[in-house]
């Protein structure tokens, strides 16, 4: 029993540092205790003493006058060494921040984690969807529950894929259950063209068109993912357009380029 406590204690640990490193983004570029414990409603001793234990580790650094936090360039490469280029060298940032620039809409990064799609990270525009406006890093669902998963499975191959669809259906609640024949069918027609308009999933109501990067480790797919709401007129060849246009541009490279041209061009 002591085992089990100690481990689920080191686990909520773990997931308090990953939620203050994943609080800061573009709107919020510094935080105070307080921005923390409100934000994820924790105790203020314990988040005080774990923001001044991550400043000892040199992945947060404290303003002596406004005793604000800010992330530093530690953290912001913890990990990038081991990642593939596109993620290494911040291609995909540059993606993800020309869609938002061109498009005025939000945009996200997804991966597949086990049976989820889970938000690797979000970039809100000024006029972004309310419902959306919360979510953040980490956030997770079943892969057959928003189009980005669809693609992610359709990397997978068609027997394992079809297990997967399998388990997920049977451990669905009975309100997410779905019809096998017409799951695979959806995934399935996403194999070739490698781009897929529908739900953005996570609750939000919201539509995206959603493609896969290319040049991903097998088993590793990341999808990148433009969000719109019902009232937001979207021309979906000009979106497309535009996705494949920034990819060209971001992602140079000449075997990402050709992996790129099953998007149509824009009449």
């Amino acid at each position: 029993m002591a085992g089990k406590t100690t481990s689920s204690n080191k686990a909520k640990i773990a997931r308090r540092v990953i939620e203050v490193l994943e609080y800061f983004d573009d709107t919020h570029r510094e935080a105070t205790v307080m921005d923390i414990v409100r934000r994820y409603n924790r105790p203020q001793s314990s988040t005080s003493e774990l923001l001044s234990s991550l400043v000892e580790l040199g992945l947060l650094r404290k303003d002596p006058y406004s005793r604000a936090y800010s992330l530093t360039p530690r953290a912001a490469l913890l990990g990038t060494s081991g990642q593939p280029e596109l993620v290494r060298d911040g291609r995909i940032v540059r993606l993800m921040d020309r869609l938002v620039s061109q498009t005025g809409l939000s945009v996200a990064l997804l991966s597949m984690v086990g049976l989820d799609a889970q938000i690797v990270n979000w970039r809100h525009s000024p006029r972004a969807m309310a419902a959306t406006r919360e979510l953040t890093g980490g956030v997770k669902e079943p892969l057959v529950s928003n189009a980005a998963g669809w693609l992610m499975l359709s990397t997978v191959a068609r027997q394992r894929c079809e297990g997967m669809v399998r388990r997920l259906n049977a451990e669905a609640d009975d309100l997410s259950k779905f019809n096998f024949s017409d799951m695979m069918q959806r995934i399935d027609a996403c194999r070739e063209p490698r781009h897929l308009f529908g739900p953005t999933g996570f609750g939000t109501g919201a539509d995206a068109l959603c493609a896969l990067l290319p040049r991903q480790p097998e088993g590793h797919p990341l999808v990148v993912a433009v969000v719109y709401g019902k009232d937001d007129k979207v021309n979906h060849d000009g979106l497309i357009q535009c996705m494949s246009d920034a990819m060209r541009a971001c992602l140079p490279d000449p075997e990402v380029t050709t992996n790129v041209e099953p998007f149509p061009h824009a009449a």
